[in-house]
């Protein structure tokens, strides 16, 4: 593994991505990306006693389907990279438990499914790893609990805030294997803080740490906006977006508008009522591990730059009126042809 400039790492082993798995939620399983998904939950509690279980479970399954369609078994997995919006993201470590992988837990907010796709190629990469499991969770009545009310409550939204998805996305990466897609590149983002603190308003705190990180790819790699198919940043909603092409604009860095999309923004129709769109850390890493990476395996698309972003607060920052900073990773994926 080599680097180019500040932030950014090259694969020189880049690992494949040997299978990718998919669940979502029943709202999410409406929305217009619902064909992609590989399972769309009728019950998002699972049948457990707590949703804190059922996001534990949605994430066990998805992990197996995943070696599942890899035809490797468990005990063959060295690491599990992964993490959620739960406080010490039980909703993962317990799956990990569960499953008896090695474990190596991650907390990137929203941004988490990049964060463990860009350390997952450098340790396989690095020959560290033969293989990772990459996966990140969220679900909707999980976080409401967590960092707003509980349920119960029947406490309204503004119309800035996005709704958390309920879904799971997991990519296994190997060392080896005929696979087609490959993460090639990894940019490690710098925390972003204009002074948000509207704990609600995600797309415009994260909005800055996701245009830093993609200028520095783009730097780095000597690369523009047009040398990707898709640019897929997650999740920044409709307003996010919309304030990102905004910088990239205002910094005179050309992001043509067709070539840029929000996993946020594409997982639900306006006409589902999500507000600002979908969020949390599964949003990315199911609308990834379905749309995006199909497509790519249908040969649609040929290289995508997959920018997760999140917003770094908890309710205690927020009680204390601390501002909301950014952060965000970015994994090029290139099909080899």
């Amino acid at each position: 593994m080599s680097r180019a400039g500040q932030q950014t790492f090259v694969y020189d082993r880049p690992p494949a991505i040997a299978a990718h798995a998919s669940i979502v939620g029943p709202k999410e399983g409406q929305g217009p990306l619902a064909e992609w998904f590989d399972t769309v939950l009728e019950d998002d509690l699972l049948s457990q006693k707590s949703w804190e279980l059922a996001e534990m479970e949605m994430v066990r399954r998805c992990v197996l389907d995943a070696l599942n369609k890899a035809q490797l078994p468990s005990e063959a997995v060295q690491a599990m990279l992964g993490g959620d919006l739960n406080n010490q993201i039980i909703a993962s470590s317990f799956a990990a438990r569960t499953l008896g992988m090695p474990f190596i837990g991650l907390y990137g907010a929203c941004s988490t499914f990049a964060q463990a796709l860009v350390i997952g190629s450098a340790l396989i990469s690095g020959g560290y790893l033969e293989n990772a499991a990459c996966t990140a969770s969220s679900h909707f009545c999980t976080a409401e609990r967590q960092f707003r009310f509980p349920l119960e409550l029947g406490t309204q939204r503004p119309p800035q805030a996005s709704r958390t998805a309920t879904a799971c996305g997991c990519a296994l990466l190997t060392a080896e294997g005929e696979a087609p897609l490959r993460v090639t590149q990894g940019t490690v983002g710098r925390i972003i803080d204009l002074n948000i603190t509207d704990a609600n308003h995600m797309g415009a705190a994260m909005a800055p740490a996701v245009f830093d990180c993609i200028a520095a790819h783009l730097a780095d790699t000597g690369r523009s906006a047009s040398d990707y198919d898709l640019i897929a940043t997650g999740d920044l909603g409709w307003i996010g977006r919309n304030l990102l092409l905004e910088l990239c604009a205002a910094a005179g860095l050309d992001m043509p508008a067709d070539r840029l999309i929000d996993c946020g923004a594409s997982l639900f129709s306006r006409e589902q009522d999500t507000h600002a769109g979908g969020s949390g850390c599964g949003c990315v890493a199911a609308v990834s591990c379905g749309w995006l990476m199909k497509r790519m395996e249908q040969g649609e698309l040929s290289r995508v730059l997959v920018v997760g972003s999140g917003a770094m607060f908890s309710p205690t920052s927020s009680q204390q009126a601390q501002s909301v900073p950014g952060i965000a990773y970015a994994a090029c994926i290139e099909r080899k042809d």
